[in-house]
């Protein structure tokens, strides 16, 4: 199941996500919180929702770097594709 949490102001599941990215190869619980840690560091990022059943990871912000975020995944061993 996902999990929402960052280092930033919580936001509802109502909130659309800013960028959404298929991040193929997270498969447990380490995955989720290597990649939500990374994510979290990048400015703008109010919260971070990760999907481990469909490998979806949901940014929610305002004026969050899309070049910064996917250099965050990868940081955290996994490669990104923009949905």
């Amino acid at each position: 199941m996902s999990t929402l949490f960052a280092h930033h102001q919580h936001r509802s599941s109502a909130d659309p996500p800013q960028l959404t990215y298929l991040v193929a190869g997270m498969t447990c619980e380490h995955c989720r919180i290597a990649v939500t840690e990374e994510v979290a560091k990048v400015a703008g990022v109010a919260a971070v929702e990760v999907h481990l059943d469909t490998k979806l990871v949901h940014i929610h912000g305002a004026g969050v770097d899309a070049a910064a975020v996917v250099a965050a995944i990868d940081e955290a061993g996994y490669d990104a594709v923009a949905e």
